[in-house]
């Protein structure tokens, strides 16, 4: 028997499905957010309705335990946290409450996602709490178990600092090729500098701004500029491992380095090379996984900004706020242990190894150089200079770099650990 006709969807509801999808795949699958988006936005044609579908599923991962507690509000019994309605319900409260969607369109684009009981559900919740007036706070609650795990290593300060930093998508860092134009590109661009070398601005379109075409600057968080930066200026020979998407390779290869730049995805190094090719540098780019990959000889720096589980970066990306669980963090931190001692085997007697991770995990940063170290005598930590770090972020005692939410204002700046090792010549 043939299948009966499909009813088309009514507009707008596609990109619906499709953030319905988002959040599947990072709170069911473990997904990162941008990783599923090419699937879940599968046969939209419009550009502006892709876009609308990871809005909405951001700005839900950014809201979430609040709506959840809304949701939770209006139900006699919990929803399953994997019930379809309670996604949907997500999805409406949060276009309605904090992204300006009127209230009936936000309620009419989900309600066909659901069919049958689960569809009286979500309507009826949604009415509740729009007679209500119920409105999310204004600065939004981190998850139960990020926030535990946060305030152990860092203390309540850091929680509110998180909380604060993922109230709005962060501002737009820029690394410039030159800096001593650092005065000329803030002024041309409409930003202000952080520091010698950076421009920051609250939001713009990149390809269309003064500078993109011929290679000025490049988008790097300030707080990930700074592996680069503390290794000085060359000559010499540098390699940069995991190097996509090439902020840091370009950094280097404009400091006058000699760079090899390695990385595993072969997609990701066609971003390098793009890169690299608009800034007019010149690097040596490999395909290679550095568990695997060995040079042809030592070089007399190595960065290693090593995979991490990226929660530093959870202002930009909110997804890892769940998807990323102490497994997780374990796997990366065991990861990050031999990709280190591989990369110290690479630096020359008297050469520099800075090791980095954008994560806020005390496991894949302080405790990590600690282990190394113990188990590396001809290494020393090479402290880093307050003069070398943006105002607002300070070495730590052992000359090491935590950067922590909120440390530079306005606008604040990623998660970072960055640790300079000389080896002993």
């Amino acid at each position: 028997m043939a299948k009966p006709p499909t009813t088309p969807d009514a507009p707008g509801v596609p990109a619906r499905r499709a953030a319905l999808k988002l959040l599947d795949a990072v709170l069911r699958q473990g997904l990162p957010l941008e990783a599923a988006l090419g699937r879940a936005t599968q046969g939209i044609e419009r550009a502006d309705d892709r876009a609308l579908a990871h809005a909405i599923a951001a700005e839900a991962l950014r809201r979430l335990p609040d709506l959840d507690a809304l949701i939770d509000s209006a139900t006699p019994r919990a929803l399953p946290e994997d019930a379809k309605a309670r996604f949907a319900l997500r999805i409406a409260l949060v276009q309605a409450l904090s992204l300006g969607t009127p209230p009936h369109a936000a309620i009419a684009t989900v309600l066909p996602l659901v069919d049958g009981g689960p569809r009286k559900l979500v309507h009826g919740v949604f009415g509740a709490l729009s007679r209500r007036g119920e409105q999310l706070p204004e600065i939004p609650t981190l998850p139960d178990a990020t926030a535990l795990r946060w305030h152990a290593a860092w203390g309540d300060d850091v929680i509110e600092a998180a909380e604060h930093a993922i109230a709005a998508p962060p501002p737009l860092d820029l690394t410039l090729a030159d800096v001593g134009a650092t005065a000329r590109w803030a002024d041309d661009l409409g930003g202000t500098s952080l520091m010698p070398g950076h421009v920051r601005l609250e939001s713009a379109h990149v390809p269309e701004l003064p500078g993109f075409e011929e290679g000025a600057w490049w988008v790097q968080d300030i707080a990930a500029a700074l592996p680069a930066r503390l290794l000085g200026k060359g000559p010499g020979t540098a390699l940069d491992l995991c190097a996509a998407p090439g902020g840091k390779t370009m950094q280097l290869a404009h400091a006058g380095w000699q760079v090899t730049a390695i990385d595993a995805s072969e997609a990701r190094l066609g971003r390098l090379r793009d890169n690299i090719a608009r800034t007019h540098v010149t690097a040596r780019v490999i395909t290679g996984d550095v568990l695997h990959w060995t040079p042809q000889e030592p070089a007399d720096a190595v960065l290693l900004d090593a995979p991490c589980s990226a929660t530093g970066i959870f202002r930009r990306h909110p997804d890892v706020l769940h998807r990323v669980r102490p497994s997780v963090i374990a796997q990366m931190a065991a990861t990050q242990m031999k990709l280190l001692a591989r990369a110290a085997g690479w630096v020359k007697p008297g050469g520099r190894l800075v090791y980095a991770t954008c994560s806020l995990e005390p496991s894949e940063g302080e405790r990590q150089i600690e282990d190394f170290l113990s188990g590396h005598p001809d290494f020393a930590i090479e402290p880093v200079r307050q003069e070398e770090l943006p105002s607002g972020m300070a070495p730590e005692e052992r000359g090491w770099v935590r950067a922590l939410p909120g440390q530079i204002s306005p606008g604040g700046n990623n998660g970072f650990f960055i640790a300079r090792l000389v080896r002993a010549a």
